[in-house]
Protein backbone atom coordinates (compact mmCIF):
# COMPACT_ATOMS: atom_id res chain seq x y z
CA UNK A 1 0.00 0.00 0.00
CA UNK A 2 1.38 3.36 -0.90
CA UNK A 3 -0.77 5.53 1.52
CA UNK A 4 -0.09 5.65 5.15
CA UNK A 5 -2.98 5.16 7.14
CA UNK A 6 -2.69 8.93 7.87
CA UNK A 7 -2.45 9.80 4.38
CA UNK A 8 -6.09 7.64 4.07
CA UNK A 9 -7.84 9.33 7.28
CA UNK A 10 -7.19 13.00 5.79
CA UNK A 11 -8.19 11.57 2.44
CA UNK A 12 -11.02 10.25 4.13
CA UNK A 13 -12.07 13.31 6.20
CA UNK A 14 -12.33 15.24 2.53
CA UNK A 15 -15.37 13.24 1.67
CA UNK A 16 -17.37 12.89 5.11
CA UNK A 17 -18.18 14.81 8.01
CA UNK A 18 -16.88 15.25 11.34
CA UNK A 19 -19.12 17.90 12.30
CA UNK A 20 -22.28 15.99 13.42
CA UNK A 21 -25.08 14.03 11.33
CA UNK A 22 -25.30 15.29 7.96
CA UNK A 23 -28.99 13.83 7.37
CA UNK A 24 -29.98 16.29 9.86
CA UNK A 25 -29.10 19.21 8.18
CA UNK A 26 -31.39 20.67 4.57
CA UNK A 27 -28.39 21.62 2.72
CA UNK A 28 -25.63 19.30 1.44
CA UNK A 29 -22.25 19.85 2.98
CA UNK A 30 -18.29 20.53 1.34
CA UNK A 31 -17.51 16.90 2.04
CA UNK A 32 -21.22 15.61 0.31
CA UNK A 33 -20.57 17.59 -2.67
CA UNK A 34 -17.00 16.82 -2.96
CA UNK A 35 -18.09 13.06 -2.98
CA UNK A 36 -20.89 13.50 -4.84
CA UNK A 37 -18.58 15.26 -7.72
CA UNK A 38 -16.43 12.36 -7.28
CA UNK A 39 -19.08 9.82 -8.68
CA UNK A 40 -19.23 12.17 -11.07
CA UNK A 41 -15.96 11.81 -12.50
CA UNK A 42 -15.67 7.87 -11.58
CA UNK A 43 -18.94 7.49 -13.88
CA UNK A 44 -17.35 8.47 -16.44
CA UNK A 45 -14.88 5.66 -16.48
CA UNK A 46 -18.00 3.45 -15.97
CA UNK A 47 -16.89 0.75 -18.71
CA UNK A 48 -13.62 -0.03 -16.96
CA UNK A 49 -15.71 -1.43 -14.00
CA UNK A 50 -18.17 -2.88 -16.71
CA UNK A 51 -15.01 -4.67 -18.10
CA UNK A 52 -13.85 -5.71 -14.78
CA UNK A 53 -16.98 -7.17 -13.68
CA UNK A 54 -16.87 -8.77 -17.44
CA UNK A 55 -13.16 -10.54 -17.17
CA UNK A 56 -14.19 -11.82 -13.53
CA UNK A 57 -17.69 -13.76 -15.04
CA UNK A 58 -14.63 -15.71 -17.06
CA UNK A 59 -12.62 -16.74 -14.16
CA UNK A 60 -15.46 -17.47 -11.54
CA UNK A 61 -17.92 -19.82 -13.92
CA UNK A 62 -19.06 -21.41 -10.83
CA UNK A 63 -20.38 -18.16 -9.57
CA UNK A 64 -23.19 -15.45 -10.33
CA UNK A 65 -21.48 -11.87 -10.44
CA UNK A 66 -23.06 -9.21 -9.46
CA UNK A 67 -23.01 -5.08 -9.49
CA UNK A 68 -23.48 -4.47 -5.75
CA UNK A 69 -22.27 -0.50 -6.50
CA UNK A 70 -24.61 2.33 -4.87
CA UNK A 71 -23.45 6.40 -5.42
CA UNK A 72 -23.82 6.60 -2.03
CA UNK A 73 -20.87 4.57 -0.72
CA UNK A 74 -17.40 5.30 -1.40
CA UNK A 75 -16.51 3.00 -3.87
CA UNK A 76 -17.05 0.12 -6.66
CA UNK A 77 -18.66 -3.42 -5.59
CA UNK A 78 -19.21 -6.20 -6.73
CA UNK A 79 -20.56 -9.62 -5.37
CA UNK A 80 -20.02 -13.42 -6.26
CA UNK A 81 -22.41 -15.77 -5.28
CA UNK A 82 -22.12 -19.76 -5.86
CA UNK A 83 -23.92 -20.31 -9.00
CA UNK A 84 -26.80 -22.94 -9.44
CA UNK A 85 -26.61 -24.29 -5.71
CA UNK A 86 -29.93 -24.53 -3.61
CA UNK A 87 -30.23 -22.03 -0.52
CA UNK A 88 -28.62 -24.08 2.15
CA UNK A 89 -29.62 -23.17 6.17
CA UNK A 90 -26.01 -20.61 5.86
CA UNK A 91 -24.92 -19.26 2.93
CA UNK A 92 -21.85 -17.28 1.77
CA UNK A 93 -20.83 -14.65 -0.80
CA UNK A 94 -17.82 -12.76 -1.72
CA UNK A 95 -17.42 -9.12 -2.15
CA UNK A 96 -14.98 -6.74 -3.54
CA UNK A 97 -14.66 -3.05 -3.06
CA UNK A 98 -12.46 -0.71 -5.68
CA UNK A 99 -12.44 2.37 -3.36
CA UNK A 100 -13.31 5.68 -5.55
CA UNK A 101 -11.37 7.66 -2.89
CA UNK A 102 -7.88 6.41 -3.12
CA UNK A 103 -6.26 3.67 -4.65
CA UNK A 104 -7.30 0.49 -2.05
CA UNK A 105 -9.54 -2.40 -2.17
CA UNK A 106 -10.96 -5.09 0.11
CA UNK A 107 -12.52 -8.29 -0.23
CA UNK A 108 -14.23 -9.84 2.47
CA UNK A 109 -17.08 -12.65 2.46
CA UNK A 110 -20.16 -12.07 4.00
CA UNK A 111 -22.78 -15.59 5.69
CA UNK A 112 -26.16 -15.20 5.55
CA UNK A 113 -29.25 -17.43 7.13
CA UNK A 114 -32.15 -17.93 5.13
CA UNK A 115 -35.38 -18.43 6.62
CA UNK A 116 -38.80 -19.39 4.49
CA UNK A 117 -39.08 -16.09 2.98
CA UNK A 118 -35.99 -13.85 4.38
CA UNK A 119 -32.33 -13.82 4.33
CA UNK A 120 -30.56 -12.62 7.69
CA UNK A 121 -27.19 -11.09 7.87
CA UNK A 122 -25.15 -13.90 9.74
CA UNK A 123 -21.50 -12.60 9.81
CA UNK A 124 -19.14 -10.12 7.91
CA UNK A 125 -15.52 -12.07 7.20
CA UNK A 126 -13.10 -9.15 6.77
CA UNK A 127 -10.37 -11.93 6.35
CA UNK A 128 -11.57 -14.54 4.06
CA UNK A 129 -9.71 -17.55 5.24
CA UNK A 130 -12.77 -19.73 5.51
CA UNK A 131 -11.52 -22.65 2.56
CA UNK A 132 -15.39 -21.55 0.29
CA UNK A 133 -14.17 -18.01 0.45
CA UNK A 134 -10.51 -18.73 0.25
CA UNK A 135 -10.20 -19.50 -3.82
CA UNK A 136 -12.83 -16.97 -5.12
CA UNK A 137 -11.37 -13.83 -2.32
CA UNK A 138 -8.05 -14.50 -4.36
CA UNK A 139 -9.84 -14.31 -8.03
CA UNK A 140 -11.08 -11.05 -7.01
CA UNK A 141 -8.10 -10.00 -5.37
CA UNK A 142 -5.95 -10.76 -8.18
CA UNK A 143 -8.25 -9.72 -10.66
CA UNK A 144 -8.61 -5.85 -9.15
CA UNK A 145 -4.91 -5.30 -9.17
CA UNK A 146 -4.95 -5.91 -12.17
CA UNK A 147 -7.56 -4.10 -13.42
CA UNK A 148 -7.10 -1.46 -11.32
CA UNK A 149 -3.32 -1.35 -10.11
CA UNK A 150 -4.97 -0.91 -6.42
CA UNK A 151 -3.68 -2.41 -3.30
CA UNK A 152 -5.36 -4.33 -0.43
CA UNK A 153 -6.14 -2.45 2.39
CA UNK A 154 -4.93 -4.46 5.32
CA UNK A 155 -7.20 -5.01 7.95
CA UNK A 156 -5.34 -3.02 10.66
CA UNK A 157 -5.65 -0.58 8.84
CA UNK A 158 -9.32 -0.64 7.59
CA UNK A 159 -10.20 -1.22 11.53
CA UNK A 160 -8.96 2.05 12.19
CA UNK A 161 -11.70 4.32 14.31
CA UNK A 162 -12.22 7.59 12.16
CA UNK A 163 -13.98 10.85 13.43
CA UNK A 164 -16.22 10.70 10.86
CA UNK A 165 -19.85 10.61 9.87
CA UNK A 166 -20.51 7.83 7.06
CA UNK A 167 -23.82 7.67 6.00
CA UNK A 168 -25.51 6.29 9.18
CA UNK A 169 -22.73 5.25 10.89
CA UNK A 170 -21.54 7.61 13.46
CA UNK A 171 -17.93 7.77 15.75
CA UNK A 172 -16.88 5.87 17.57
CA UNK A 173 -18.23 3.37 15.61
CA UNK A 174 -16.89 4.70 12.21
CA UNK A 175 -13.70 3.24 10.98
CA UNK A 176 -11.45 4.24 7.96
CA UNK A 177 -13.22 0.91 6.06
CA UNK A 178 -16.77 2.53 6.23
CA UNK A 179 -15.31 5.86 4.61
CA UNK A 180 -13.31 4.31 2.01
CA UNK A 181 -15.82 1.70 0.99
CA UNK A 182 -19.50 1.23 2.59
CA UNK A 183 -20.69 1.77 5.96
CA UNK A 184 -23.16 -1.45 5.61
CA UNK A 185 -20.50 -4.27 4.09
CA UNK A 186 -23.38 -7.05 4.52
CA UNK A 187 -26.44 -4.90 2.81
CA UNK A 188 -26.35 -6.70 -0.74
CA UNK A 189 -28.56 -7.43 -3.35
Amino acid sequence: MSLSREQLVSIAKSYWSSNGDPHSRQESSPEAERLHARWEQELQKITQWWAFLEGLEKELPGFSIGDATATPDACFRCVAYPAGAPLPALRWVVVGCVSILAPVYAVYGVRFEYGETTRVLREVEFDPRRPEIRAPAEVIARRIEAAFGFSALPRKVAETPVPLFVQWKQPPETTLFHALFTNEPGSLP
